[in-house]
This record gives C-alpha cells, sequence and structure tokens, in this order.
C-alpha cells in the first residue's frame, strides 16, 4: 500500500466490542470522519487497508488497548496511548459521544496534548497479569478461610492443633456435629480450599522459574540483597517498575509508586500533607510490607526506624522507611550495585533461600553453593566469604575460582 500523501493523526475511540475512526491533519482538519463502529473481529482488516504507514495513532487505555496497540504498531508511524483520566481533564465536553471522542482525540494528538503512558512490553505485562491472577487467589483462599472460621465460631468449637487448613485436619472438619445444609457448605469450601491452594503453588512455581529466567535475572540479585523482598516481593516490584531507566531519578520512581509527600505552596502558605497515594498500588504495598520486615532484621533499618519514631507516629515513620528503601532500589537497580549497607552473610541467606525455591535445572544446573557464590559475585560481595549458617547449620559456598572458570565475564564484576 502506498503512503499517505501527508501525516494523519488518527485518533481511536476503542471499546469492549468496537471501536469508532477519525483522522486530522497537522491544521486539525477532518480528513477521515468518524466511521461507524467497527467491530473488533473486523479491525485488523479494516487497518491493513485504511491506516498508512506515515499514521499517527493515539487510542486510551483500557483492558484491551494493548491487543490494539500490538496489532497497530507494526503497521503505522507510531502508536501512543493516553491516560484517559487527564484526557477528561484536558479537553471536558459537553457533549460526548463515540464520534466526537475520536476526533477529540485526534485533535489532541496533532497538538502535541496527548498525556502519554508507557507501554510495557509484552514480557512485563504477563508478569503483571500473572501477579494480579495471584492476588486474587490470595483473596480467595482468604475468603474461604474466613468462611470455616465463621462455622467454627457459630457453633462455638476450638480449632484444631497446628495449622487448621493442613490436609491431616480435613478429617476432623468433616467429622463435626453440623446440620445437613452447613456440611454441605463445610465440604465444598474444603474443596475449594484444596483446589486454591493447588493453583497458588503452581503459580508460585512459575514465577520462581520466572525470577530466574531472562530479563528478571538481570535484576533479581540486587532486589533479592535488601532487607524485606524475596522472591514474590521482588517479582512484584519489578513488574510494578518495567525498566528502571524510565525514570531518570529516584524522585521519579517514588512519585510513581504514590510515596511523594503531598505539597501545597501559594503565597504566603507552604505546607506538605500526606503521601500522594497516585501511583501503582501494588507497588506501595510491597514496599510498606518490605519496610517492616526490614526495620525488624536489619541494623541499619532498624536505627533509621527508631530515629524516626521519635517524632513521627509509627504509621508514618514507616511509609517514610518505605519510600527511602523505593529510593535504594532505583540506585541498586540503576547502578547494577550493592547496597551500601548490605552485609554479606545476611544477603548470601538470602540467595541460599531463593535459591531452594528454584529446582536444580531453573538454576541452570548450579548448586546451590555455586548459585549462591554467583550472586555474591555479581553484588561484588563476600569474595573472602566461604561458609555461613542458615537453617540452623554451617553452609559452605563455592570458591571464587571455581565460578569465575566456569563463569569467566564475572571476573570483571568482581
Amino acid at each position: 500500500m502506498d503512503n499517505s500523501p501527508t501525516p494523519r493523526f488518527v485518533g481511536i475511540d476503542l471499546h469492549k466490542h468496537f471501536a469508532v475512526v477519525a483522522a486530522v491533519n497537522a491544521q486539525q482538519r477532518l480528513v477521515l470522519p468518524p466511521t461507524r463502529p467497527i467491530d473488533l473481529d473486523e479491525f485488523p482488516a479494516w487497518a491493513s487497508t485504511h491506516l498508512y504507514p506515515t499514521d499517527v495513532v493515539v487510542l486510551e487505555a483500557t483492558s484491551n488497548a494493548w491487543w490494539l496497540y500490538d496489532l497497530l504498531a507494526p503497521r503505522v508511524q507510531r502508536v501512543v496511548v493516553a491516560n484517559p483520566l487527564q484526557v477528561k481533564w484536558i479537553a471536558h465536553a459537553a457533549v460526548k459521544t463515540d464520534k466526537h471522542d475520536a476526533i477529540r482525540l485526534a485533535k489532541l494528538l496533532a497538538a502535541n496534548l496527548i498525556p502519554e503512558v508507557w507501554v510495557p512490553p509484552r514480557h512485563v505485562r504477563e508478569l503483571r497479569a500473572l501477579l494480579a491472577h495471584r492476588r486474587a487467589l490470595v483473596k480467595q483462599r482468604t475468603a474461604v478461610k474466613n468462611r470455616l472460621h465463621s462455622i467454627l465460631h457459630r457453633q462455638a468449637l476450638k480449632l484444631p492443633s497446628g495449622d487448621p487448613f493442613a490436609a491431616h485436619n480435613r478429617t476432623w472438619w468433616l467429622a463435626l456435629d453440623l446440620s445437613p445444609t452447613e456440611r454441605l457448605r463445610l465440604r465444598q469450601d474444603l474443596d475449594t480450599l484444596e483446589h486454591v491452594e493447588k493453583q497458588l503453588a503452581d503459580l508460585d512455581s512459575e514465577l520462581a522459574r520466572l525470577s530466574n529466567q531472562s530479563p528478571w535475572n538481570l535484576a533479581m540479585p540486587f532486589l533479592i540483597q535488601l532487607p524485606g523482598l524475596a522472591l514474590l516481593s521482588a517479582m512484584t516490584v519489578l513488574a510494578a517498575i518495567g525498566d528502571i531507566t524510565r525514570f531518570p531519578t529516584a524522585k521519579h520512581l517514588v512519585g510513581y509508586a504514590g510515596l511523594g509527600t503531598r505539597i501545597h505552596d501559594s503565597g504566603e502558605t507552604s505546607s506538605e500533607g500526606h503521601i500522594s497515594k497516585e501511583g501503582r498500588r501494588d507497588l506501595r504495598r510491597i514496599l510498606i510490607e518490605a519496610a517492616w520486615i526490614a526495620v525488624n532484621t536489619h541494623p541499619y533499618w532498624k536505627a533509621e526506624f527508631e530515629r524516626l519514631c521519635r517524632h513521627k507516629p509509627q504509621g508514618v515513620a514507616i511509609v517514610a522507611i518505605a519510600r527511602k528503601l523505593l529510593v535504594v532500589i532505583w540506585h541498586v537497580l540503576t547502578e547494577r550495585a550493592a547496597d551500601h549497607h548490605a552485609d554479606p552473610v545476611m544477603v548470601a541467606c538470602k540467595l541460599m533461600r531463593w535459591s531452594w525455591e528454584l529446582t536444580e535445572e531453573q538454576r541452570g544446573g548450579l548448586t546451590s553453593r555455586q548459585f549462591v557464590r554467583y550472586g555474591l559475585l555479581r553484588l561484588r560481595l563476600g569474595n573472602d566469604l566461604t561458609t555461613f549458617t542458615y537453617g540452623g547449620m554451617p553452609r559452605r559456598l563455592a570458591s571464587v575460582e571455581e565460578m569465575l572458570a566456569r563463569f569467566p565475564d564475572l571476573a570483571e564484576s568482581s
């Protein structure tokens, strides 16, 4: 197909099952009147005959926006994904129809006024979806356990010893003296719990596999070294951040997580408020959890927390720790370096825990002692460390020489 003689700015008003398209030129004159609603099943064929390689296309971020982005990106000059909330603020209209929305998007694009969002690569989208699915399963598991607890509360019964939901306690649950309807609900809840637990185990196995696969394995050791972060939390952070290079400073990353404070500075009034909470909720939540672990396990972060608590409430202090931890994350991922406060023994323990969550195949054929040394070499830590205690037992590390002979490229980092 021949190129269009002049570049067009194409706006697509995307819905669940159809899209409406309009285009303007650089002078914002209509060159493609709004189309009839195009069924998404028909859209690939429509795009191949009506869009040109010189077109610039804009669509708003919706649940199926990435499908359309992947479809159009190879066909046109550029595809821009707009932030729908900010578009609404910029171009609030009294008249709102699908056709008007398509024209409005096209004109904003021609005027270079589109508030653009970052388009995650496919591997980032897939990891985010996997983690979101896991959160949904955990929520479902919690709901089932709460329902089972409520049965005991209604009957004034005590929990069995140990883990009340362990497999060996299933007989105890089924032997409870309940009405036929409650027994049916109990049996189905136990079946649901068993099913969800299996799904979570499969999911965690896949997350473990991915953690030591490209591109995630390139960044994982730099996150695992930090207190409060383990395999799941580190993968959550990486999925939320995506590409660290898109944040020019740590302050940008803090704002992205919604951990920056609100500031009011107008006239003679200047004040700081609570954190904005405008950003990725999953990143903010996992950092708060990591901060609590860090202040309970690491001397440096414990001292920082105690210092902050002298003049702040605990809740405010832990948010400040989470923000500081995120700044450290920006530095270690950007500089590919060990944390200034990293303890080689503590890092070795964390790497050992990670190795135990992987199969030998997922470790690339390395033993746990080799895997830990490999991670330490990448972090440029603990070259003089030969043994450490983990799980109450002394653990011997592979030698530096052994690993450098196997991975000569590590010589530069060590």
